[in-house]
C-alpha cells in the first residue's frame, strides 16, 4: 500500500542542522536555524524558568489531563500579556484564551476553525513570510493569497502592501506579524497600524496576527501595539500567541490562540467551537510549558526576573545589530546594508541572493536561509569580524 509513496526533500531550514554540524570548518557560524543564542552559541535556559520549574517539581501533585483549553492559569496570565493589565477588551470579557501546541498549534487551531466556520474564505499572508505559514494553511485546506511586503531593494513596501489588501475580497482573513516580522524583520510604525486598521475596518476583513517574538522588539508593551490596537478597535480578531522565544521554552511547545469577538455571548460561542476544534486536531495541549509561564506570571519576584532576562536578549540582539553594520564600515557596505541596524527581531532580510549565501556556506562556512534570511542571534563579538568580512568578499 506504501509502495506509491515518494521520498521529499527534508525541511530546509531543519536540514541546515544537519549540514552545519558535519561541517569542519572551525571558524564555522550557524545564522540560520530561528532560535535565540548567547554569545557561547547556547540557547540558554532562562533563570526564571529554572526557578519555576523547581516550584512545579516540588509542588505538582497530578499528570491529569488539563482539557482542551489547557491551564486555567496560563489562560489568564498570558492574556493581560498580550491585551494588556488594562485592556479594556478583558475588562469588557470579549476575548477568549486557547492553549495550544506551540505558536504552530494555535496557528493551525485558527486555521481549521476558519475553514470550519468561515467556509469559502481564504487567507493572505505577507510575501514573504514564515515559510511554514503556507504549508499550515493550505494543509488546513484554505485558499491561501498574497500581499506584497518587501520590494527590490529591501525595504519594507508598505504602500504596495495597502493597495493589496484593499483588494482582499470583504471576509477574508489577512495574516500580519504583530512585531519582528518573520523573515524580514521589517515592522510596521503606530501610524501605519492605524492605517492598517482603517483598510481593514473597510474592507470588513478578520485579521489573524501572529504575535511571536513579543518582548524581542522595542519591549512587551511596544510590541503588542498593533496587536492591541485591533483586538480594541474591531469586533472581531484573532491573535496567536508563543512562549517559545520570550520564555525560552521552544520544546515544551507552548502557545495560546486568542479570540477577540464582539461581546461576551458571541466570545463563549467561539470559545466552546475552539474547544471542539482543539478536541478533534490534538484533544489537549503540553502541560509543562504553560505551568512554567503561569508561575513566572503570577510572582512578581520571577516576573521581575523574566523580564530583566528578556531585557537582555533584546538588547543583545540590536546590539548586534549595530555592531554587524559598524563592521562593514571598513569595506564600505555599511549604508547597504544599513537596514540590518534598522529591523527589529531575531531575523534579517539581508538581501543576499541565493547564490551569495551558497558561496557564504560554502567557503566561509556561514549558513543562512536560502532566501538570504539571517538570524541575528547567531553573532556574536567573536565572529562579527569575520562574518563581516564574508559578507563583504560575497558582496564586491
Amino acid at each position: 500500500m506504501f509502495e506509491h509513496i515518494k521520498r521529499v526533500p527534508g525541511d530546509p531550514i531543519l536540514g541546515l542542522i544537519d549540514a552545519f554540524n558535519k561541517d569542519t570548518n572551525p571558524n564555522k557560524v550557524d545564522l540560520g536555524v530561528g532560535v535565540y543564542r548567547d554569545d557561547h552559541g547556547t540557547t540558554p535556559i532562562m533563570r526564571a524558568v529554572k526557578e519555576a520549574e523547581a516550584l512545579l517539581v516540588k509542588n505538582e501533585t497530578t499528570k491529569a489531563y488539563i482539557g482542551s483549553h489547557g491551564d486555567p492559569r496560563f489562560g489568564k496570565a498570558v492574556l493581560p500579556m498580550v491585551l494588556g493589565d488594562d485592556s479594556p477588551v478583558l475588562a469588557a470579557n470579549r476575548a477568549s484564551g486557547t492553549q495550544a501546541p506551540g505558536g504552530t498549534g494555535a496557528l493551525r487551531l485558527a486555521a481549521d476553525f476558519i475553514r470550519v466556520h468561515l467556509p469559502g474564505k481564504g487567507i493572505w499572508l505577507s510575501d514573504p513570510t514564515w515559510p511554514n505559514h503556507l504549508g499550515l494553511f493550505e494543509g488546513a485546506g484554505l485558499k491561501v493569497g498574497k500581499y506584497p511586503y518587501v520590494d527590490a531593494e529591501n525595504r519594507l513596501d508598505f504602500p504596495a502592501m495597502m493597495d493589496a489588501i484593499r483588494q482582499i475580497p470583504a471576509g477574508n482573513v489577512v495574516l500580519l506579524h504583530a512585531c519582528c516580522h518573520n523573515p524580514s524583520g521589517f515592522d510596521l510604525s503606530a501610524e501605519q497600524w492605524q492605517t492598517v486598521l482603517d483598510v481593514v475596518r473597510e474592507r470588513d476583513l478578520l485579521p489573524l496576527v501572529d504575535f511571536a517574538y513579543q518582548g524581542f522588539g522595542d519591549g512587551l508593551e511596544e510590541d503588542a501595539y498593533g496587536a492591541r490596537l485591533l483586538a480594541e478597535q474591531l469586533d472581531e480578531v484573532l491573535i496567536t500567541s508563543s512562549c517559545s522565544k520570550n520564555f525560552g521554552i521552544y520544546r515544551e511547545r507552548t502557545g495560546c490562540l486568542i479570540a477577540v469577538a464582539k461581546d461576551t455571548e458571541q466570545m463563549e460561542n467561539v470559545r466552546s467551537q475552539l474547544a471542539i476544534t482543539a478536541r478533534e486536531n490534538y484533544s489537549n495541549p503540553p502541560a509543562h510549558g504553560g505551568a512554567i509561564v503561569a508561575e513566572i506570571l503570577e510572582s512578581a519576584e520571577l516576573a521581575a526576573m523574566w523580564r530583566a532576562e528578556l531585557t537582555e536578549m533584546r538588547d543583545r540582539i540590536n546590539g548586534l545589530r549595530r555592531d554587524f553594520v559598524e563592521a562593514l564600515q571598513p569595506f564600505g557596505l555599511a549604508e547597504k546594508f544599513a537596514c540590518i541596524a534598522e529591523q527589529r527581531g531575531m531575523f534579517s532580510y539581508t538581501g543576499l541572493s541565493p547564490e551569495q549565501v551558497e558561496t557564504l556556506r560554502s567557503e566561509f562556512g556561514i549558513y543562512m536561509v536560502k532566501s538570504g534570511r539571517a538570524n541575528v542571534a547567531g553573532l556574536s563579538r567573536d565572529n562579527l569580524a569575520y562574518v563581516a568580512k564574508a559578507f563583504a568578499a560575497v558582496s564586491s
